[in-house]
């Protein structure tokens, strides 16, 4: 029963990378409309959306990482 809960832990972790994924788009669209506003101010939005883009990614890499500790390193020790 604890390897299925395991099993399921390391599934649910998965599914932040679907989201990650969403909000880079988000990020990057919003990009594109602040662009088409306001040309002039395209260095310091691309900065913000640099920064954006670095923040989710690393929510993104927190995903997997916490996938394989629930997998590998928080192991069920067995009574003999």
């Amino acid at each position: 029963m604890l390897e299925g809960a395991k099993s399921i832990g390391a599934g649910a972790a998965t599914i932040a990378l679907a989201r990650a994924a969403v909000d880079i788009g988000n990020v990057l669209s919003s990009l594109i409309h602040s662009v088409a506003r306001n040309p002039s101010l395209a260095k310091q939005s691309f900065g913000y959306a640099i920064l954006g883009f670095a923040l989710t990614e690393a929510i993104a890499l927190f995903a997997p990482m916490m996938a394989f500790l629930i997998s590998f390193v928080f192991r069920s020790h067995k009574k003999s």
